[in-house]
Formats: structure tokens, C-alpha cells, sequence
């Protein structure tokens, strides 16, 4: 029984009865016929030419298509597990944030009351520092910066006298020099910024009381 001949994909029929290949003839879009041709013993054409392949290079390349054998029965429960795992560890998360947050208001609860008791104690001493002053030492402050002020007044004048020109606010301060006076005696001190003594007459009158 004759067998049909075969095809390459280059179009080639080979005859295997004969061996004998050729293309066969065809019709061209116009209605024309091409003939046939003969392919001479033992050209093969780029076409039917195989490439060669390397199987270890072609399974490398498809490593990771093909997945593990056995490996998709594991993903169900491989998820489950992270699943789990997962929200195990949110809970702890969430646990240690909450512990954190907790300690960190304790802590500025202390911080505070610390500070509140700094300050009373703070406020508490200035107002016991303000109730001990003495007046006395409060009027020797005062007379010191009079007399302090009633020396700078007084050197201005002095160049004043000796014919130098002085500022609008240094001639404001010669001016001043009665003012500064009245002020130290109403401290009690003199023009010289001396605390004033007893005057005789009443020193006289305490020896006659004490006789």
C-alpha cells in the first residue's frame, strides 16, 4: 500500500516511495500556475534545518515555570499559617504600643507634679524672701543708686562749668541734681548720700531725759 508523501515546512514534498522532493506546483492570486520544481539530493533549506537544542540549558531557563511538584497543596496551608502568625503578632504589637503609651503618661504625670512642686516651692520661697526684707536695707539700696546718679549729674556740671558742651540728656541729669537731693533726704541721707545722725540738740535732750 503506498503511502502519502510528506511535507517540510519549507514546503518541500518528498516522495517516499522514490525519495524524490520536490515543491509542487500552485496557482498565483491571477489565476497563473507556477511550476514545479525539483529540489536536488541533499539540499535541505534553512527552513527545515532544526536548531539545536541543549536540554540542560532549556530546563534551567524553565526552572521556575513549572513550580515544585507537590508544592500546591502546601499553599493553602502555608497561608493559613502566616494568617495566624500575622494576626499573633498585631496583637502583640498593638500590646506593646498600649504598654508604651501607658508608661509614657505615667511618666509626664510625674514629670508634672514634679515641676508643679518645684514651683510652689519656688513661688513659696520668693514670698517668704519678700515678707524678711527689711525696709531699712531696702532704703540703703535706693540711696546708694541716688547717690550713684547725683555723682554722674554732678561731673556733667563740673564740665559744664569749664565751658564743654554736653548732650540734651546729660544737661536732663545736671538738672536733676535738687531732685536727687530731695529724694536722699527723704530717705534720710544728706546730699552727700550719708544717713543723716541726731543733731546735737536732740542728743542734749536724750542726756537730760536720761538724767
Amino acid at each position: 500500500m503506498p503511502t502519502e508523501p510528506t511535507t517540510s515546512s519549507s514546503g518541500i514534498t518528498t516522495d517516499t516511495t522514490t525519495g524524490e522532493r520536490h515543491v509542487p506546483s500552485s496557482l498565483r492570486a491571477d489565476g497563473s500556475v507556477r511550476r514545479e520544481i525539483r529540489i536536488r539530493p541533499g539540499y535541505r533549506p534553512p527552513e527545515d534545518v532544526e536548531l539545536y537544542k541543549n536540554r540542560a540549558a532549556e530546563s534551567f531557563k524553565n526552572r521556575g515555570r513549572g513550580g515544585v511538584p507537590g508544592a500546591e497543596g502546601l499553599k493553602d496551608d502555608d497561608s493559613k499559617t502566616s494568617t495566624a502568625a500575622s494576626a499573633k503578632n498585631a496583637k502583640r504589637r498593638e500590646a506593646k504600643k498600649k504598654a508604651k503609651a501607658a508608661s509614657e503618661t505615667a511618666e509626664d504625670g510625674k514629670a508634672s507634679g514634679g515641676i508643679m512642686a518645684q514651683d510652689n516651692w519656688r513661688a513659696g520661697t520668693a514670698q517668704d524672701a519678700e515678707t524678711a526684707v527689711d525696709p531699712e536695707v531696702e532704703k540703703e539700696k535706693k540711696a546708694r543708686n541716688l547717690k550713684k546718679k547725683l555723682k554722674q549729674a554732678r561731673e556733667l556740671r563740673e564740665k559744664k562749668d569749664k565751658g564743654e558742651n554736653l548732650l540734651p540728656e546729660q544737661f536732663e541729669k545736671v538738672i536733676r541734681i535738687n531732685e536727687l537731693i530731695r529724694q536722699l533726704d527723704a530717705l534720710g541721707f544728706d546730699a552727700e548720700g550719708e544717713r543723716k545722725v541726731k543733731n546735737s540738740v536732740d542728743n542734749t535732750k536724750e542726756n537730760e531725759d536720761a538724767v
